[in-house]
Order: C-alpha cells, then structure tokens, then sequence
C-alpha cells in the first residue's frame, strides 16, 4: 500500500492512496493531479474522501467522480457535491480492503470528520482534513474553542504511531509560533530544524504522528503549564486552567502571528 502526497495549489495536498491496482483520494481541491498519477500508474480510483466543504477540499470532487465512478464519502451536516455517502461519528467505510472509522471534530467547520484507519502496514492512519496541523490546528471558521479543544482532545487520544495526514504544508509557520508559545520545549526546538532541512530538500513535512504532535504542538499542549502561562502572558484574561479559554487565546494570536 503506497501512501502519496499529491501537492496541490500554493500549499495544498490531496492524500493518494493504492494498492497497485485500486486507488482513494481525500479532500481532492483539485481533479488533475489525481487523473494523472492514475493516468501515470494504470490505477482505478475506487473512493473519494472528504473532511470538510471547503473549495479547495471538494473542488475536483465532480470532476473525479464523473470521470472514474468513484464513490464519494463526506460529511452528513455539510454542502458536499452530490451524489455522495454522507457519515457522522461512529459511522464506517471500507476501501481498498481497508476499514476506517469516522469521527466528529468540529471547530474549523461545523460538520468536520476525520477517517481513521486502526491498521494500514502496521500503523494507525488518520486523515483530518483541517482539524489537525502539524505544529497547529485549523482557525475557527464556524465552530468555538470548545468544540475544537474536544475534536483535538480526541484525536490526541488516538495511538502515538498514528501517521497524521493533514492537508496543508504549514508545518514551519506553525512552528514559527510554537516556539513563541513554549520557546523552552527542546524538542519543539529539534522537530523545526528536521523539517526546515526536509522543506530545503523539496520534502513534505507530513505525515507527522500523534506521538510527535503531543511533544511539540500547542494546540494540543493547552494543559501544560508552560502552554497556558504564555496564553495568559498573551491576554491577562486568559484563566491558566480553563484549556478552552488557553486554545481560544492561542488560536486568536496565531491568527495574528507574523
């Protein structure tokens, strides 16, 4: 099984998946990397993925489901191209021979789920979309901090060989902000200078794991004390123990991090 980040847009990927004969795709923006790496390999595309409504998440999804009859599987409570398989928390799907659950994580939209598959060649996997950056999360375009401290609270809890596969290489910008957050955590300091090496060497970043996550990002180190204090260093409104209200400050300076 080959697991491919097709690079999409300035910053995007569409995570690309196959057996050799029988492809899926997740959050395809966009249709023409895709046609052509099954064009390149000889490849069926068996399954299309969807996280969120976002554009540059569904752009090509009509165009690839009219060109391979692909099925497609997305949110229930968001405005997915139709015809498609609509999920929710607790559902689940197979493709490629491979079961993978569907889980709630609102906060960058109302309606986001995740896919997590408990074994792929011996690690978990985890597509999320919008949610979960590596080194970041996702801006709260429709939900609140709550709803998102309880989509990363639970993705957290997943297994620490979990291979992330968010959708954007912003790695080093949220890194940039990490350090601000929690400039004395060493390893946040090591994983940066891995991943600048890997983006001067034309690499992608991702996938990441939920292991490396709970050591450097801060989103999901709001209960650190390190974390907290800095979001309340921040804003002096900020109560140190409510992590909802350190995950909002945090968010809302990033949003302004430059």
């Amino acid at each position: 099984m080959k697991l491919i980040p097709l690079p999409a847009f300035e910053d995007n990927y569409l995570w690309f998946l196959h057996d050799g004969q029988r492809a899926l795709v997740v959050d395809p923006g966009d249709a023409a990397p895709v046609l052509d790496r099954l064009q390149q390999e000889g490849l069926r595309l068996e399954a299309i993925l969807v996280t969120h409504h976002h554009r540059d998440h569904t752009g090509g999804v009509d165009a690839l489901r009219d060109a391979t009859g692909a099925t497609v599987y997305g949110p229930a409570r968001e405005n997915i191209p139709r015809p498609y398989a609509p999920l929710a928390g607790g559902d689940s799907i197979q493709a490629l021979g491979l079961s993978f659950a569907v889980l709630d994580v609102p906060g960058h939209t109302a309606g986001h789920i995740a896919f997590y598959c408990a074994a792929m060649d011996g690690h978990p996997l985890l597509f999320c979309g919008d949610t979960l950056f590596s080194g970041g999360c996702g801006r709260l375009f429709e939900g609140t901090p709550a709803q998102m401290l309880a989509s990363l609270d639970s993705l957290a809890a997943l297994p620490g060989d979990t291979r992330v596969c968010c959708t954007h290489e912003y790695t080093l910008s949220n890194l940039k902000f990490a350090v601000a957050v929690e400039p004395g955590n060493a390893e946040l300091i090591h994983y940066r200078t891995q991943c600048e090496a890997l983006r001067a060497a034309g690499r992608p970043t991702l996938p990441s794991s939920i292991a490396t996550e709970l050591r450097i990002n801060p989103f999901l180190r709001v209960r650190r004390p390190a974390v907290a204090q800095s979001a309340q260093a921040r804003d002096g409104s900020t109560p140190p123990d409510d992590p909802a209200a350190v995950l909002a400050t945090l968010r809302q300076w990033k949003n302004e991090f430059r």
